[in-house]
């Protein structure tokens, strides 16, 4: 695709590639307690809770970044902005492997890395839009997507099996070592923008991020998208962090919780490959969100309830697909129903409410029954699904782009 005023670039590819790099090695360091919350509890002389605060740490400093690492995208740039991120990234995955057995020093680092994911996370749509053709865009996000989930799946995979002959501590060490990595190559060969447009002149024009803000809070079909991904990333945190915990008192493994967490992710992964080209090729967002979230249910009711490890296994990998394959579509519908909002504002905003869905993490752990089991929680969360495929059906397809 050529034109005189625009084009596209084959170095797109590895600027999404190394973004990809690291996303996916900050989702290794925010999971990686989770699928060992027992073990790493007894190791550090703790409460399961306080494992698993580690994971939520990262949604609670979500809040208060989220918006201005949004403003630092739209006025300075997706590459300073994002370089921030992997920089802090790389020196506190490094302290918390160096922190040993001190479950305060662990906590401190992980608060740092919580401040990295936001520089990471917020950017999601703003790559695409610099570098990739309106018509591949999902499909773009898709792959970000793809990498955020792989990073969850090698943590929930990995940390068990290598915990099994290494010490916990060790294991971070390793992981911090993946993460600076990852930031190297970043910094190394991200660029900002191509010399010419991907797309005709006008499309690329955005509004102020402020004067975007205001605006993109007056689109009542984006509100409604908000509060859809308010509950599917309330769901999907809740149920990775307490993935060992959900399954124990039916007499499960943490081997096999991290098999669940891991199918539920691969799911995700080929959800997020599968689905957002057809929904870029048609133009059409509303109609994959609503089947999306209505094929997920199923697969979270199997979750809730199934007590064979096959049919436990079938039910995590579908809710897995059809749940997160609405993630990419979504960011990509709320970038197309606000314009000329940035993208870096959108994209904020829809992470801001998903990491706010921290309070459905806790709430997951309130409502356990006497005998630990999380099934009233889950229960609810059935519900919400059902609430959100009705608020998609309130969602109108966007014209931007038609």
């Amino acid at each position: 695709m050529t034109h005189k005023s625009y084009r596209l670039y084959g170095y797109r590819w590895v600027v999404l590639a190394v973004f990809m790099f690291v996303n996916l090695t900050i989702q290794i360091l925010w999971i990686a307690y989770a699928p060992i919350t027992g073990p790493a509890a007894a190791f550090y002389g703790v409460t399961d809770l306080q494992i698993g605060f580690l994971a939520m740490v990262f949604m609670i400093a979500f809040l208060p970044l989220s918006l201005p690492v949004s403003w630092a995208l739209d006025t300075y740039g997706f590459r300073p902005t994002v370089s921030i991120g992997v920089v802090l990234m790389a020196v506190f995955g490094i302290l918390r492997g160096l922190a040993g057995a001190n479950y305060t020093l662990v906590l401190l680092s992980t608060i740092g890395l919580a401040a990295a994911q936001p520089f990471l996370l917020n950017a999601w749509t703003k790559v695409p839009a610099q570098w990739f053709a309106v018509e591949e865009r999902a499909t773009a996000v898709g792959l970000v997507t793809l990498a955020n989930l792989v990073g969850t799946a090698l943590g929930m995979v990995l940390t068990p099996i290598l915990t099994e002959s290494l010490p916990i501590p060790t294991v971070q060490l390793i992981y911090g070592g993946v993460a600076a990595f990852s930031a190297v190559l970043f910094v190394l060969l991200s660029r900002e923008k191509p010399l010419t447009p991907p797309c005709p002149p006008g499309l690329e024009v955005r509004a102020l991020m402020f004067d975007g803000l205001k605006h993109a809070l007056k689109v009542k079909s984006f509100w409604l998208y908000l509060l859809v991904s308010f509950i599917g990333l309330g769901i999907f945190n809740g149920v990775t962090t307490w993935v060992e915990n959900i399954i124990r008192p039916r007499g499960f493994t943490p081997t096999e919780a991290g098999t669940l967490g891991a199918l539920m992710l691969v799911g995700g992964v080929l959800g997020a490959v599968i689905i957002p080209p057809f929904s870029d090729r048609q133009r059409k967002r509303q109609r994959y969100l609503l089947l999306g979230i209505l094929l997920a249910i199923p697969g979270l009711v199997g979750l809730t309830f199934a007590t064979s490890a096959w049919l436990l296994f079938v039910s995590a990998f579908a809710m897995g697909f059809f749940l997160i394959s609405t993630s990419p579509i979504g960011m990509q519908y709320a970038a197309e129903v606000t314009y000329p909002t940035p993208e870096g504002t959108s994209n904020g905003l829809i992470q801001l409410f998903g990491q706010a869905s921290v309070v459905f993490v806790y709430i997951m752990e309130a409502m356990k029954s006497s005998d630990d089991s999380f099934t009233p929680a889950l229960v609810l969360a059935v519900g919400l699904l059902i609430v959100s495929a009705i608020l998609i059906t309130r969602m109108k397809d966007p014209v931007y782009g038609d």
